[in-house]
């Protein structure tokens, strides 16, 4: 599997762990929700600025997302 499918899978889990739907996400990032829809897929690549941005809304470490153990 991609590093950029397990990325996405890890957005998703901590986004579902939070409570969130991918458009209160997407809301809170500025962003749209299938702009997130698709990042969660692994198709499409994220900028570390926005990334940073979601690992703030979700209230993890970078290194969580980052964990494709």
């Amino acid at each position: 599997m991609s590093r950029l499918k397990l990325l996405g899978m890890n957005i998703k889990k901590y986004r579902e762990q939070k409570g969130l739907s991918q458009n209160a996400l997407a809301d809170a990032v500025n962003l749209s929700r299938e702009y997130i829809a698709d990042v969660e897929r692994g198709h499409k690549r994220i900028s570390l600025k926005k990334l940073f941005a979601i690992v703030d809304v979700l209230d993890i470490k970078c290194s969580d997302i980052f964990d494709f153990s």
